[in-house]
């Protein structure tokens, strides 16, 4: 009895000792944000768009974990990128945009490219 005793008690004194800490996984940090932070962004973002040009557009906004959604369209090409930086400037950490431009403005781009430059855009030191 004695010797199985000292058995047991060797074979415990060997095995590796875990603590609490070696045996709770180590919680990763937090990647985007708390519901009342989305609520915060998305109030944020739907302000500026009611005081924007955009905002006529129609264009519908959701947060969810610091992402912005866009989503709607547009007939000025400019207004897509708009949105984007609306939301980043609004505290948004990415943005997905989902923003379709429509084809009248898709074709006025296009002739605005064949054109070239316009009259506003050449530099003063370029001769007329």
């Amino acid at each position: 009895m004695l010797k199985l005793l000292l058995l047991l008690v060797l074979a415990l004194s060997s095995a590796p000792a875990q603590t609490k800490s070696q045996t709770k996984a180590k919680v990763p940090p937090p990647q985007g944000t708390t519901a009342p932070q989305d609520v915060q962004i998305e109030s944020e973002i739907r302000t500026r768009l009611a005081k924007s040009v955009i905002g006529k557009d129609g264009l519908t906004v959701r947060v969810q974990g610091g992402v912005a959604y866009w989503d709607g369209t547009t007939n000025v090409v400019q207004h897509k990128g708009a949105a984007t930086r609306m939301a980043k400037s609004s505290g948004a950490k990415k943005v997905v945009n989902n923003i379709k431009v429509g084809e009248d403005a898709k074709q006025k781009a296009a002739g605005n490219l064949e054109q070239g430059r316009r009259r506003a855009q050449i530099k003063r030191s370029e001769p007329r």
